[in-house]
């Protein structure tokens, strides 16, 4: 067991607890009101969706990304983070400019019960993904799978996690995530400071892996390209954010975040880089960065894994209660039945975490191409406020974006090989790619056809 490693987490974990405060009141639980009904404000808006984006499993698949691709892997994690700016836009036009009080309701209105359905599966799916990858990374820290170090860390972190987060709810996770991620950011500067004073820091990291097109890197960055524009619609801890505060201070919020986190998660990402660069053969990233920063710095680097996951956890809770209790409407609007839904999502993604798939990666691919089949409903729905667009088309795109999906999965793991010996990545690029096209084919198909007159419609009839 790492004694420091869990000392800190107790710390952190008895700071949170202290601010848990609890909330009984739907309006705080479910809403993020204090208890003078008043919303958060901009620098805890802003630190919330910092420390909720840059979760553990993020900040892991940024390094990772960069110790074996370079910079084009670390900057093709980063530009997922550009789903700040086009959630900005999402929710600026959902909510200010059509008036909306959230996702299932503008989803409702155009597509029926139907559009709600689809919705809640990818994101609930997207939920206990969540809950699943960031355990997980806080049992690798700890010992191997299976071990009971690795078992131990992600029950205690697990159990503390759920407990401040049932005190509080959504209340209790924003006034956390301002506590988390002021730590964090104090941890990652020293890691940086002792990155930068041992010399590790050159332009010759830019040439660890030159830039060609063809390579994992850039291709994964035409990836994350594509499916920016509908990632953050099916991220319910980004959306539930964007309905808090008044329209100025959320378009702030959103803005400050998306570049404050990309660069949190280049500045991490580039000790992976580091990392690939200095490693010596069959050196993983861990034994190369330890052998290069040293104990201490590595103590660090684990820390920052272990906050933001406690931060990404308690947010993923609140979520989930919310979705099922306040947009999913399963049962009464009580806070207690929210704790129940908290508690069951949980168990969910622990349930992952000891018999499920162990990529991390491969969570980000699946939702992220699961999450294209929204692309086409914020082109056409929302931004260009086509209200004629037929059910067919929706239930059509998001059966191509599951299917894709799924065959990303099978690839993926080896289950298949439909896509021939292509790398994974390239494979994601043409899944990905046809998933927009065929989604937004059959919307424009759809939108004209739906404006296209019908035979009773015609006026040109023969008069007697």
């Amino acid at each position: 067991m790492n004694t420091p490693l869990a000392v800190l987490i107790m710390i952190v974990a008895a700071f949170s607890l202290y601010l848990s405060r609890q909330r009984t009141q739907e309006n705080g639980f479910f809403h993020g009101r204090s208890a003078e009904g008043d919303a958060p404000g901009l620098i805890t808006l802003i630190f919330s969706q910092v420390t909720t984006w840059i979760f553990a499993r993020s900040l892991l698949n940024a390094a990772i990304l960069g110790f074996y691709y370079g910079i084009w892997g670390t900057l093709a994690y980063a530009a997922y983070y550009l789903s700040f700016f086009t959630g900005a836009l999402i929710i600026d036009h959902l909510r200010f400019r059509q008036g909306h009080t959230s996702i299932q309701a503008f989803l409702h209105e155009r597509f029926g019960h139907w559009g709600t359905r689809c919705y809640n599966l990818v994101i609930g799916v997207r939920l206990v993904s969540e809950v699943f990858a960031n355990l997980l990374v806080i049992g690798i820290l700890f010992g191997v799978a299976g071990s009971q170090a690795y078992t131990l860390a992600v029950l205690a972190v697990s159990l503390v996690t759920l407990i401040y987060s049932m005190l509080g709810g959504l209340h209790a996770s924003l006034r956390t995530d301002l506590f988390q991620m002021l730590v964090f950011l104090a941890v990652l500067g020293l890691l940086l400071i002792f990155a930068v004073a041992g010399g590790h820091f050159s332009v010759a990291l830019l040439d660890f892996k030159p830039f060609e097109i063809s390579d994992p890197g850039p291709i994964l960055l035409l990836v994350a390209l594509l499916q920016v524009w509908s990632y953050p619609m099916h991220d319910p801890v980004m959306m539930d954010r964007g309905f808090l505060a008044d329209r100025r201070t959320t378009w702030r919020s959103f803005i400050h975040a998306g570049w404050i986190s990309t660069l949190c998660i280049l500045a991490f990402g580039s000790l992976g880089v580091i990392a690939g660069a200095g490693a010596f053969s069959g050196e993983d990233m861990n034994q190369a960065l330890t052998r290069l920063l040293g104990e201490w710095p590595m103590l660090l680097f684990s820390a920052t894994l272990v906050i933001s996951a406690m931060s990404t956890l308690d947010s993923t809770l609140s979520s989930s209660a919310k979705l099922v209790v306040m947009d999913m409407k399963l049962v009464p609007a009580r806070v207690n039945n929210g704790r129940i839904a908290m508690v069951l999502f949980m168990l969910l993604g622990l349930a992952l975490v000891f018999w499920g798939n162990k990529d991390l990666f491969s969570a980000v691919a699946v939702s992220g191409t699961a999450s294209m089949y929204l692309a086409p409903v914020i082109f056409f729905s929302l931004w260009d406020n086509q209200r004629d667009i037929p059910l067919w088309s929706y239930l059509g795109s998001f059966v191509v974006a599951l299917g894709g999906a799924v065959l990303y999965f099978t690839e993926s793991s080896g289950y298949s090989a439909l896509l021939g010996e292509a790398h994974k990545y390239t494979k994601l690029l043409w899944i990905s790619l046809a998933v927009l096209v065929i989604g937004c084919l059959m919307f424009q198909i759809g939108s004209l056809s739906a404006r296209r007159p019908r035979p009773s419609d015609s006026r040109m009839q023969v008069q007697p």
